[in-house]
């Protein structure tokens, strides 16, 4: 795997990038640990005290506790870690994802402090992070959009604008994504129970209530492009990641690329997508994400993620790049041009490996490991920071593996995947390693005859009937 397409992969003489504050936990910490260090650099690792004794905190080259295990006090607390990153002398941080990796005082209070933020600037985060804004740059660079309101203010604003854009309609807040604050209505009755409480989820989420409006699509899919730009208007993309396999919004499996496009429709994808984010001069790894409608083959944008993603592995295995050193080096603003990928390879599936149980309605099971037998051979890459007899706290996301299969095609990918979830053994914790597999083991899946709702309208009834 390359750093970034023709390049060699090593550090520029004089980087400013010799010491690392990683600001993160879990497997996106342990992976930016190792990019760095493949690429010459000294590493610190700032964890709360339940993370003291983390795979990370072994690896890295130094391990600093900046706080107690709630995560409001250690690693959402931007004024803690970055005095953490000052004081040990680290001259760039690294966010990873999830936390504050799209908060713009963080990258702010980096600049501020002399510390190169592994990331687009403070301004990009903003313009890009608040959905209503995100869709009016989308507007401006003639990214297609689904029909939608701007900011509403109560139920009778929304019930008024819902009949203009026609039901069924689905509830957004402006601040935050992840599901919170988003309900699909398909009437007026459905929306009116549903607004104020989807306003209030909103605000306990993001600090910010402010909804808006858009049409629903029934029968969608959920893709999203790869980017780099260099802050300078270039920016390149690494193929298309199909995400829709959801359950209440949350990714469960991510492939690449994405088999329902056709070569036009893809070709018009990227070319979306570049262009929004080249129209911010946006600098370092990014994601546009789009609703693709099956029925009318017709893509219309979503949201901006300006950080590195958890599925972006699948997009590493087709283009051959590693991504997270791609961060790296687009920090360090070498004087090499981006260059767009010229050839992806093969078809690449990421499962996600929870800590809950499906068969008891997903509820979160943090614990002691005491097995953990990840699979392994050709094709196969397993993604995590859990060692055999370590803790999975209580406190934290409880995502704890991420497996990635890449095959010669879809079905060989496939073929890996069910096989390596069979090979896949963990004790002492429940997992969703059981629903992975019916999952993967369903005709439709096998088919890719599946949309952002099919999990739960489909499967989910027929995992629970079995």
């Amino acid at each position: 795997m390359t750093s970034l397409y023709s390049w060699s992969g090593q550090v520029p003489e004089a980087t400013p990038l010799e010491r690392l504050f990683v600001a993160n936990r879990g497997e996106i910490a342990l992976r930016a640990i190792r990019a760095a260090h493949a690429l010459g650099m000294e590493t610190v690792l700032g964890v709360s005290s339940a993370d003291r004794n983390s795979l990370g905190a072994r690896e890295a080259g130094r391990t600093v506790v900046i706080g107690p295990p709630q995560a409001r006090d250690s690693y959402l607390n931007a004024g803690l870690v970055v005095h953490a990153a000052v004081a040990t002398g680290c001259t760039a941080l690294h966010p990873g994802y999830g936390f504050l990796s799209e908060r713009p005082e963080l990258a702010q209070l980096c600049v501020d402090n002399g510390i190169i933020f592994v990331g687009p600037r403070a301004e990009s985060i903003r313009q890009v992070g608040d959905k209503l804004s995100a869709r009016a740059l989308a507007r401006d660079a003639d990214v297609p959009l689904t029909s939608g309101s701007e900011k509403i203010e109560d139920v009778a604003e929304a019930l008024k604008i819902a009949e203009q854009i026609g039901y069924p309609v689905i509830t957004k807040a402006s601040a935050g994504g992840g599901g919170r604050g988003m309900v699909v209505a398909h009437d007026a009755d459905e929306l009116a129970a549903a607004f104020d409480q989807a306003s209030n989820t909103a605000r306990e989420a993001f600090g910010d209530g402010t909804l808006f409006l858009e049409r629903y699509v029934e029968t969608a899919r959920h893709i999203e492009v790869q980017l780099i730009g260099d802050g300078l208007g270039n920016v390149v993309h690494f193929g298309e990641r199909d995400c829709s396999i959801q359950r209440r919004y949350q990714k469960m499996i991510e492939e690449a690329p994405a088999a329902v496009l056709h070569d036009e429709a893809r070709a018009r994808l990227h070319a979306a997508a570049i262009s929004l984010l080249a129209s911010i001069n946006y600098q370092n790894a990014g994601t546009v994400e789009f609703l693709y409608d099956v029925e009318r083959q017709a893509f219309s944008f979503m949201e901006v993620n300006a950080r590195i993603q958890v599925e972006h592995p699948v997009s590493e295995a087709i283009s051959g790049v590693d991504l997270v050193q791609c961060q790296l080096l687009m920090a360090m603003r070498p004087a090499k041009a981006l260059e767009q990928v010229s050839c992806f390879s093969g078809h690449a599936i990421e499962a996600r490996i929870i800590a809950e149980d499906p068969e008891r309605d997903f509820i979160p099971c943090p614990g002691r490991v005491t097995r953990w037998a990840p699979p392994a051979g050709e094709g196969v890459r397993v993604d995590s920071a859990i060692v055999e007899g370590g803790m999975v706290p209580p406190f934290y996301d409880s995502m704890i593996a991420k497996l990635i299969v890449h095959g010669d095609s879809r079905d060989h990918a496939v073929e890996r995947l069910a096989k390596a979830l069979d090979q896949f053994h963990v004790e002492g914790i429940a997992t969703n390693l059981p629903l992975l597999r019916f999952i993967v083991a369903h005709p439709d899946f096998k088919a890719n005859n599946v949309d952002t709702r099919w999990l739960e309208r489909v499967l989910l009834p027929a995992f629970r009937d079995q």
